[in-house]
Order: structure tokens, then C-alpha cells, then sequence
């Protein structure tokens, strides 16, 4: 086999030259004067603040908002949505992904049951036990007035 130089195929000019050279002046550092222009003094200017920087979290704004709990699980609904808290592993769900919420008592009438069914069609379920018995009670009724607040038209 032999080994021949490479060379730039029809339509890719000619070879460059030697060196690289000044930037052209669409690429030289802001800091730099052109190579023809005199030099000038440098522009005083505080650095920005990088565009990745992260946003500091936004307080929610004031509303009501509705809290069950029991030893293992959670269900918090507030201006900022719906959240599941089940055996310490936690779910938000934000209103504008919310389809609806449903919840009714457990079918021995001692726990709370609230599902969220999201956009797509899938539904999440999060069972919280009421003691004593009579906070269920409590609990719907808080819990209506709550979304309602929220997603007045269901």
C-alpha cells in the first residue's frame, strides 16, 4: 500500500497558509483592539452574571392549602399544586398538569384516598389514615373548599 498526502478535494479552495494569524475581527476578544485600529483604553464593565447561574426558588404565592398525614403517608394541596408524600418518597404535581383530583373515604371509612390523574391519562393514588375516625370528616371538608379554591370548574 502507498501512502499519499492528503489533499482537499475539488471545491475546498486552496491549501492555508502557514500560521494561523490574527483572529479575524468578528472573533477577536472583546478585550483586544483590532490589529488596525490604535489601542484604545479598556471599557470598564462589571462581569454578568453567567446565564446558567441557578434561580433561587420563588415563594408560592398565598393561599389556602389543605395538609393530611398519618405515620407513613401525606397528601398537601396548595397554590403550587398537589403533592404525595408515601413511605418517604415524595411526588409534586404542578396545576397546569393536573387533568383532575378525585378522592373519596377508604372503603372500611377509616383512611382518606386522593388520586391525581395527570395530562396523559395516568392516574397516582395516595391513602392517608384518619385518627381519630371523625377527622375524615374534617378532612373532606377542608379538602373540598381547597380545590375549589384552586380548579373551581372541577
Amino acid at each position: 500500500m502507498t501512502e499519499q498526502p492528503l489533499s482537499p478535494g475539488p471545491g475546498f479552495g486552496p491549501p492555508p497558509g502557514p500560521g494561523f494569524g490574527p483572529p479575524p475581527p468578528q472573533y477577536a476578544p472583546p478585550h483586544a483592539p483590532p490589529p488596525h485600529a490604535p489601542p484604545q483604553h479598556a471599557p470598564q464593565h462589571t462581569p454578568a452574571q453567567p446565564s446558567y447561574a441557578p434561580v433561587p426558588p420563588q415563594p408560592a404565592p398565598a393561599g389556602p392549602e389543605f395538609l393530611a398525614l398519618d405515620k407513613h403517608n401525606a397528601v398537601v394541596v396548595d397554590a403550587s399544586g398537589v403533592a404525595f408524600e408515601m413511605s418517604g418518597l415524595s411526588i409534586e404535581f404542578r396545576w397546569p398538569e393536573i387533568r383532575g383530583v378525585h378522592y373519596k373515604a377508604s372503603p372500611d371509612g377509616k383512611a382518606l384516598m386522593v388520586a391525581v390523574v395527570h395530562m396523559d391519562g395516568r392516574f397516582y393514588e395516595c391513602v392517608v389514615v384518619a385518627k381519630p375516625r371523625p377527622r375524615l370528616q374534617e378532612w373532606f371538608a377542608q379538602l373540598a373548599w381547597v380545590l375549589g379554591h384552586y380548579r373551581p370548574t372541577g
